[in-house]
């Protein structure tokens, strides 16, 4: 869902662990992508981030422990991809984090893996690199 100025966003979940990052593949992907998914109609951020976690990984996200990582956003001059923005937050869980039917595998990836997931979270690796998070 765009956002008011017709922006594409994603609400994302960063999940660190052990100088490693969680991500996952839909099927028929190839790049992988923080867990998360764009708002309903009426939904805020934490909203979006408990259904999307809990329908993706079977896990319940804590919206009390939401902290915003960031906003991390590409433009329309961007090649190949058109402006998108992608609106992070770090959180709590409960569960066992067991990938639903629409995702194909889930992995831990570390600042060495960038290169294998989309333009934007490669721009979440940087920030997460940088402060020493991701190594």
């Amino acid at each position: 869902m765009a956002n008011g100025n017709g922006v594409p966003e994603k609400v994302a979940w960063i999940l660190v662990r052990n100088d490693r990052v969680l991500v996952t593949r839909s099927h028929g992907r190839d790049r992988f992508y923080f867990p998360g998914g764009h708002r309903e109609p009426g939904e805020s951020d934490s909203e979006t981030l408990v259904r999307e976690i809990d329908e993706e990984l079977q896990a319940t996200i804590d919206p009390g422990s939401m902290v915003h990582f960031g906003t991390f956003e590409i433009g329309e001059g961007h090649p190949g991809h058109g402006p998108f923005r992608m609106i992070c937050y770090t959180a709590d869980y409960r569960g066992e984090l067991i990938p639903s039917r629409e995702i194909a595998e889930k992995a831990w990836f570390r600042y060495a893996d960038r290169d294998r997931v989309s333009v934007v979270e490669e721009m979440v690796f940087d920030a997460l690199h940088e402060a020493g998070q991701l190594s």
